[in-house]
């Protein structure tokens, strides 16, 4: 059987195998409850949803699988191999508890180090099981051979749909409002990865079909995976996992942000994939390799958020006009043209001054609209807009000031309490 053939029915069984399908079933729904909040707030700030609860689930569940294919692909072509007691398995345990601690730390590289350091642990005190052998031999080169490749897929998740699902922010920066958007994704990620079995013992994989393989595969030669390549049988063994993203920028469009921090992601998967090889070298390697991944994923962190402080805010409101934040698709202001960075300079031939100005002309004069527009390169333009008495423009504009009294603060709440002081802002004007 082909290698391609092969991998591709293993990531299928993990969809159709009754056990792992209700595992995806319920992340899924975990998926959509989380989506429906989303909705929410976009319904709060914008006044209608930008997308469906629906359509974020099915984007995570779709892409997702599609991604695990492709990270099956890498990793069976890179020879990618475990043991069958190596606990590679409560990689993806210890993601998913992690994320439910703090969500950012559902990345692998956290779960990753602190699987190796139990590892290196187990096989320094020599920790055995009952029949004698280790009971953890795990491979910390295949490990963050591994991570490395999953951040690489991360990465590609992330500049494609990173930015679906985003919601409006406000924040104040030296005494002005800015605006900006608050992105957060999960992705669903079933993965095949191999793992050899001793002759006596052959595991739960596919079966014992002969796979068919280049002659240069795999393609990093690891001594000891070319031993279990040779004296051991292969397995693809299916299993689930969860990629995370959330960023916050002031100083991006939300596809621009999402493309940035893909890019940054990708470069941290090459280094990591290729740093990961110093684990080769014995105890000295495995430690820097190990304590490299979460220290490199904190570093990456930290550059994108120090360049994201030294950048210009792209959304705020001065004397040149209005700033458009978000403009809701397929909406008035959509079709006419209108899009987030452009600046609203005059309704009417009314000079606006701020924003209560805007819904005052519009109160005036519902069904025509005269507006001259500052795009982002600095041109005017004039757009002509016939509002339809039942139908919101469809913008959000940043404010040049914000009382007091109707801020919502984030800090120590939850995303449900948010919501509430939300809503109970809303229902007091």
């Amino acid at each position: 059987m082909d290698l391609v053939m092969y991998i591709l029915r293993s990531v299928a069984y993990v969809i159709v195998e009754p056990s792992l399908m209700i595992m995806l079933v319920v992340l899924g729904l975990l998926f959509y409850l989380k989506n429906r909040k989303v909705v929410s707030m976009q319904k709060m700030i914008v006044g209608e949803q930008i997308n469906s609860a629906l359509e974020l689930t099915l984007s995570q569940i779709v892409l997702g699988i599609f991604a695990g294919i492709l990270a099956s692909l890498m990793l069976s072509y890179l020879g990618v191999i475990f043991s069958e007691n190596s606990g590679i398995e409560f990689l993806f345990m210890i993601s998913m508890l992690l994320m439910f601690i703090r969500p950012r730390l559902v990345c692998f590289s956290y779960s990753g180090a602190i699987l190796g350091i139990v590892s290196m642990i187990f096989a320094y005190f020599n920790i055995k099981t009952s029949n004698g052998t280790l009971l953890f031999t795990l491979d910390i080169t295949m490990l963050m051979t591994f991570v490395g490749v999953i951040h690489i897929i991360e990465a590609i998740l992330v500049m494609v749909d990173g930015s679906r699902g985003a919601i409006p922010v406000f924040s104040n920066r030296k005494g002005a409002i800015i605006g900006g958007y608050a992105l957060s994704r999960y992705w669903v990620l079933p993965v095949a990865i191999f793992i050899a079995y001793s002759v006596a013992s052959q595991g739960p994989g596919l079966g014992t079909d002969s796979i068919g393989t280049p002659d240069w595969w795999p393609l990093i030669k690891h001594n000891n995976i070319m031993t279990m390549i040779s004296t051991m049988i292969l397995s693809l063994f299916p299993l689930f996992g969860v990629l995370g993203y959330s960023s916050l920028t002031f100083t991006m469009k939300k596809k621009e942000k999402a493309l940035s921090s893909g890019i940054f992601i990708f470069i941290y998967g090459i280094v990591l994939t290729l740093v990961a090889q110093l684990a080769q070298m014995g105890w000295i390697g495995e430690i820097i390799v190990i304590i490299f991944a979460p220290l490199a994923h904190e570093g990456m962190l930290l550059i994108q958020r120090k360049i994201e402080e030294k950048r210009s805010p792209l959304f705020s409101s001065g004397e040149d006009g209005l700033a458009i934040l978000e403009v809701v698709p397929y909406s008035k202001a959509y079709e006419i043209g209108l899009r987030p960075g452009d600046k609203i300079v005059s309704v009417n031939d009314k000079q606006i001054n701020q924003e209560a100005d805007i819904y005052i002309i519009l109160k005036e004069s519902l069904n025509n609209l005269n507006m001259k527009i500052k795009d982002r390169k600095g041109s005017l333009k004039e757009f002509h807009l016939k509002q339809d008495n039942n139908k919101r423009l469809g913008v959000v504009l940043v404010p040049r000031v914000v009382d007091i009294e109707k801020v919502v603060s984030f800090e120590n709440k939850n995303f449900s309490e948010v919501l509430k002081d939300v809503q109970h802002n809303k229902d007091n004007k």
